[in-house]
């Protein structure tokens, strides 16, 4: 990895991490627990598209780790990385298979995010009533991993004409 490559890698690193500060600030709800917006998701698509896979998912634990331990606890890091390792596995899958669009694998993402989360909650309180969740989730997922993926369509123009 060249220098250049790495404060790259550093500066996407620090973007998503001020987005999920900024997205911690927010008083912003669905009325169902664990429901964002995933701003800092924006940074880890486009990642995906204009860095090697697995720069991007190292993005994607530094951004996690250290908004967890910065902004919010332990529970919210193991969350969350279920959550981002499997919609980033997800991700990436359907990327390689040129398939789907930008915002088609945002979606994906999205939607993956959640199940992810969803399933070390079933496992956490041991108690399948909480799978009720499940469809609010799955639309929540569906509409922000639409945003994200159309803003992430909007602002990958830009960055190509960067020269890594």
């Amino acid at each position: 990895m060249t220098t250049k490559r790495a404060a790259y890698c550093a500066v996407l690193t620090a973007l998503a991490m001020i987005f999920g500060y900024v997205e911690a600030l927010i008083p912003f709800g669905f009325g169902i627990p664990g429901v964002k917006l995933g701003l800092a998701n924006i940074v880890i698509v486009l990642a995906l598209y204009i860095l090697p896979a697995y720069q991007a998912f190292v993005i994607q634990l530094m951004r996690i780790v250290l908004v967890s331990f910065l902004f919010g606890n332990l529970s919210m890091m193991f969350y969350s990385l279920a959550g981002g390792v499997l919609s980033f596995l997800v991700m990436v899958f359907l990327k390689k298979g040129n398939i789907f669009s930008i915002t088609g694998v945002s979606i994906a993402g999205g939607v993956s995010h959640n199940v992810g989360q969803l399933t070390v909650a079933v496992l956490v309180v041991q108690n399948l009533k909480v799978a009720f969740y499940f469809p609010a989730l799955m639309i929540a997922g569906l509409i922000t991993g639409c945003l994200i993926g159309i803003l992430a369509y909007r602002i990958k123009p830009v960055l190509d004409k960067v020269v890594l």
